[in-house]
């Protein structure tokens, strides 16, 4: 249902324990009945879907609401939120890896003795 790329993929996530069902780890193999919930943790968040109806083929992404419902806790979602926000650096997307220069910069400033090398008496 488009919860993963793919068929191994969405495999792989039921064998390390990503993906339960009333707590319990499912098996690649499960099969779902209409109504059943079920968790799928990705990255920091678990997300909680609800089976509407089955199918036996591939969905269209259009299609994929008619057949799950997202039940995720809006908490869930701030968490995502969060983890964009902390992703977010001063370097614009695109920019490549901090130069050295840059790096140096960003230790020094991380550095616990950063105040002790500005001189506040020549601002005054």
């Amino acid at each position: 249902m488009r919860i993963y790329k793919t068929r191994s993929i969405a495999a792989d996530a039921c064998k390390n324990g990503r993906i339960t069902m009333g707590g319990v780890q499912l098996k690649p193999s499960r099969t779902f009945k209409v109504g059943d919930t079920f968790s799928v943790r990705k990255g920091p968040i678990t997300y909680t879907y609800r089976v509407l109806q089955l199918t036996e083929n591939r969905l269209g992404a259009k299609l994929v609401p008619e057949y799950l419902r997202d039940c995720t806790d809006p908490a869930q979602l701030e968490l995502l939120e969060l983890a964009r926000m902390a992703g977010q650096s001063g370097r614009d997307r695109g920019t490549g890896r901090p130069t050295k220069k840059d790096r140096r910069e960003i230790m020094t400033f991380m550095s616990d003795n950063y105040l002790d090398k500005i001189d506040f008496e020549d601002e005054e």
